[in-house]
């Protein structure tokens, strides 16, 4: 049987070292700072929108909830 299905994809410290480097070959030390820059906003726009979704659908539940009671 093949390990690589059984065995869960963990990444350690030599692996993080090495995706490092990769990174930094590829892209370069001045870019970096701008690949994170770009990288937090996509996640602060990411969890901006959950929360939308999240009171959207709190409003929806009032509306069906007032709904029911009537």
């Amino acid at each position: 049987m093949n390990t690589l299905f059984v065995m869960p994809l963990v990444i350690q410290g030599w692996e993080w070292i090495i995706i490092a480097l990769v990174v930094l070959l590829l892209f370069g030390g001045k870019k970096i700072p701008e690949l994170m820059r770009g990288l937090g906003k996509g996640v602060k726009s990411f969890k901006q929108g959950m929360k939308e979704v999240e009171s959207e659908m709190d409003e929806i539940k009032k509306d069906i909830e007032s709904e029911e009671g009537k």
